[in-house]
């Protein structure tokens, strides 16, 4: 058997099962962890310590030293060289041993190895100064400098050790030879303490001096005037300190920091106008970004030293700042700029707020899609607008309005607003030809409704016929299909009293093969007959109307035409809307007694009547599906029979019964639910619909149908019983 292989016999062995633990109770002596640890800490042998060596004889030391070095050196050899711990406790260990030679030897052998390591070189000046070898530290200060001058540590440390040593001229020297490699602000300060220390203030001032030369900052120049406020009291000399910082530093002292200290300065010394004119010059020429803190401290110092007026001004401007902050995130947020601009406008500054409008129109939006440029233009608007009535600059207004119509991509779209804008600009200025010719240029260019309408307004005003219709033949040459050019064309030559022109126009729009809305201009024309008192006229239209369409609408309003006294039909709506009921009824009595009494009447409803049956049959035969129609036509003709005064009382209730009898029936059925897209999900949808008496005799399974639902209600009714 190997030692790695089992035997059949031990494979055949099985192992016991481990039962589960049938008592979950707490045992009845507990143990804790704190126990556990406890008795295996007492259970470990006692730790094995060196036996001490006591040294009787200076052999003995000698070998011991021997065997110290030894080990030492093997280390520095097994550890490595690169490794300054070793080297620290060799050198340590020679110094306990009073071998001072052999410790300067060893840390000069560490320092071989890598001087750049400073925490080697302080141990070292450590050591000599420990045991008052000064002379030595000084050596060992004056290798650590020249080789490392740009570690600070090592300065201030060798300029401690002179100056604790009472040698003052030997520490100021040692800074002039650290002045020569321009340090940072500390070591400059740290050199400008010591003469302070020493009551030595004209040096102090002379080591700013260099100071601000050698580190020209704002830093330097605040803490040179902290130096002469607080040492000779020199407010003078202070204030010329920061102003020769701003005058020195050029670009550099646009720095929020240098104006809020000059500003605290001057509040300290109790110059208030002096402060308040530094914050608005730096607020002035300070970018908006740059100067959160600035406006802060401003706002403050305006609310603890100003009157209303700069108060109010404070916030101004920093409502300014903020709309500065929101335009620089988003310049296209052409809301945002609307409200900067009312801000300028109430501060009442007139060049202060046309830069902004000049900024804010600068920002054109980024493709030539209408949608984009809707809020723009109202940027364009509002600048010449302000040009001409707040600046009263004329000329300024005429170049706005020409700039923003060079801009406008007039191939793609245009405004028609800044045109008539332009164009009324320049009416205000009693330059008309100037007009006509922004109007002309624009009909040219992007014809609209808008501008025909407005050019045609204006030239109506000042009186000239002849142009108002050569501009109507342009509106309609070029939208021939504009039912509302053609009705105000009609509606000028009408107001001229030229009948004829009027009618020739309407005429030509009815004749133009597509119309927008038709039905408007049709009613316009058959108003315009009515109104010249030409009913033949108009019932002609009417007919000709109904060759074009045989809509239910068209055969109510000739209906209605029949029926009625002309001079009714020609009132116009908004005086018979004013009238009493009274007056209505009375004014058709007069009417109808002009127009031949009661025999007029009953002509008129005689024709209007035919109109009905005329109505009603031809939406039976040519719409038999128009039931709804049909069923409004029965409805008006049952109001008009209702109406009807020419006939007796028998006779009408007789028409009144005849037009009922035409009057369909209304069930509801069932139809399969169609969607818009013309797909049926499936489910039926109930619905009303209309059975006409000639439907019934042409179908009788509705006969049978209707006898079934009888039948069935008066077997409920009698269950009911």
């Amino acid at each position: 058997m190997s030692s790695f292989g089992t035997t059949a016999s031990q494979r055949d062995v099985k192992l016991p099962r481990v039962t589960g633990v049938k008592n979950k109770q707490a045992a009845p002596t507990q143990i804790t962890a704190e126990q556990i640890l406890r008795e295996s800490k007492a259970l470990q042998e006692a730790e094995r310590q060196a036996p001490t060596v006591k040294i009787t004889d200076p052999e003995e030391l000698a070998e011991y030293r021997l065997q110290k070095r030894k080990e030492f050196e093997d280390n520095v050899r097994r550890v490595g060289r690169w490794n300054p711990t070793v080297w620290v406790k060799y050198a340590q260990w020679e110094e306990q041993q009073k071998d001072f030679r052999r410790a300067r030897s060893v840390w000069e052998r560490a320092l071989e190895v890598d001087y750049r390591n400073v925490s080697l070189w302080l141990k070292y000046v450590e050591m000599e100064m420990r045991h008052r070898f000064i002379n030595h530290a000084r050596n060992i200060w004056d290798r650590a400098v020249s080789l490392l001058p740009r570690i600070d540590q090592l300065w201030y440390k060798y300029i401690h050790m002179e100056e604790m040593l009472g040698n003052v001229a030997g520490a100021r020297q040692i800074f002039e030879r650290w002045m020569q490699w321009e340090p940072d602000h500390h070591g400059w300060a740290a050199y400008i303490k010591m003469e302070l220390r020493y009551g030595e203030t004209e040096r102090a001032r002379q080591i700013y001096e260099r100071y601000v030369k050698c580190l020209p900052s704002v830093k330097a120049w605040v803490r040179y005037a902290k130096f002469e406020m607080k040492s000779a009291g020199d407010v003078a000399a202070a204030r010329a300190c920061y102003e020769r910082a701003i005058e020195e530093l050029g670009d550099d002292a646009n720095n929020e920091e240098l104006f809020m200290r000059f500003a605290e300065f001057e509040e300290k010394v109790k110059e208030m106008e002096r402060a308040r004119a530094i914050y608005k010059y730096a607020l002035d020429h300070l970018p908006k970004s740059q100067a959160g803190e600035l406006y802060r401290r401003f706002v403050q110092f305006e609310k603890q030293q100003g009157d209303r007026e700069g108060i109010e001004e404070v916030i101004v401007s920093e409502r300014r700042f903020k709309y500065e902050e929101e335009v620089r995130a988003n310049p296209l947020n052409y809301d945002t700029w609307f409200d900067y601009i009312r801000l300028e406008e109430s501060a009442g500054d007139i060049d202060r707020t046309r830069e902004v409008y000049e900024r804010a129109i600068a920002n054109v939006p980024p493709a030539p899609e209408k949608r984009y440029w809707q809020r723009y233009i109202y940027l364009w608007i509002k600048y010449a607008l302000f040009e001409e009535l707040e600046a009263e600059d004329v000329e300024r207004a005429r170049e706005v309005y020409r700039a923003c119509l060079k801009l406008l991509p007039h191939k793609a779209f245009t405004f028609g607003k800044i045109w008539i804008m332009a164009a009324q600009f320049e009416i205000r200025q009693q330059r008309l030809d100037a007009a006509r010719k922004i109007l002309g240029m624009a009909l040219g260019m992007c014809p609209k409704d808008k501008l025909f309408k407005s050019y045609i307004e204006m030239e109506l005003q000042l009186g000239n016929i002849d142009r108002c219709r050569m501009l109507y033949q342009k509106y309609i040459e070029w939208s021939p299909a504009n039912a509302g050019a053609w009705g105000r064309f009609a509606d000028l030559e009408r107001s001229l009293g030229e009948a004829e022109r009027a009618r020739a126009v309407y005429e030509l729009a009815i004749a133009q093969p597509v119309l927008d809305m038709p039905e408007v201009l049709w009613k316009a024309y058959i108003d315009f007959e009515i109104g010249e008192g030409n009913r033949e006229g108009a019932r002609e239209l009417y007919e000709r109307l109904l060759q074009r369409t045989r809509h239910v609408k068209v055969w109510l309003s000739y209906a209605k035409f029949e029926a009625t006294p002309l001079s009714i039909l020609a009132m116009p709506a908004e005086d018979a809307e004013a009238q009493s009921p009274e007056e209505v009824a009375q004014q058709l009595a007069e009417a109808e007694a002009a127009e031949g009494g009661e025999e007029g009447t009953a002509e008129r409803e005689t024709r209007a009547r035919r109109v009905y049956e005329r109505a009603f049959r031809g939406l039976r035969e040519s719409q038999p599906d128009a039931k709804e129609e049909a069923v409004m036509l029965l409805e008006a003709w049952r109001a008009f029979e209702q109406g009807c005064t020419s006939r007796p009382a028998e006779e009408r209730e007789r028409a009144v019964a005849a037009v009922e009898g035409k009057m369909p029936r209304r069930v509801k059925r069932k139809r399969p639910i169609v969607l818009d897209d013309g797909s049926q999900p499936g489910g039926m949808e109930e619905y009303y619909d209309y059975i006409f008496p000639d439907e019934t005799a042409a179908a009788p399974n509705l006969k049978l149908l209707e006898m079934a639902h009888k039948w069935k209600r008066q077997k409920v009714e009698g269950g009911a019983d």
